[in-house]
């Protein structure tokens, strides 16, 4: 059998949604803006797949260092080397304190 790689593989539990929260995402999650510096969960949204990060910094959190178009870079710890990430605000969560 082939090798199949794609960038959602090994992700049919981790990018699952729950019963209730399927269907149509709110416009406030399309729009919502960031501060350069503010903490952001990194939750990748499985609906929209256009600026999905990596699986693999899924559920880290960071900090947003700037903007690029329509989304945003955040930077995030993985391991011991600093990662600039590249997300829409749909996959991005605003921490709360």
């Amino acid at each position: 059998m082939a090798l199949h790689n794609g960038p959602r593989k090994k992700t049919r539990y981790k990018f699952k949604k729950d019963l209730r929260s399927r269907g149509v995402l709110p416009v406030t999650r399309v729009i919502q803006k960031f501060e350069i510096g503010q903490k952001v969960h990194i939750v990748c949204e499985p609906s929209i797949q256009k600026g999905m990060p990596h699986r693999r910094f899924h559920g880290k959190t960071g900090s947003v260092i700037g903007q690029r178009g329509r989304a945003w870079l955040v930077e995030i710890r993985d391991g011991n080397k600093n990662k600039m990430v590249i997300s829409r605000p749909q996959h991005l969560r605003a921490q709360q304190y």
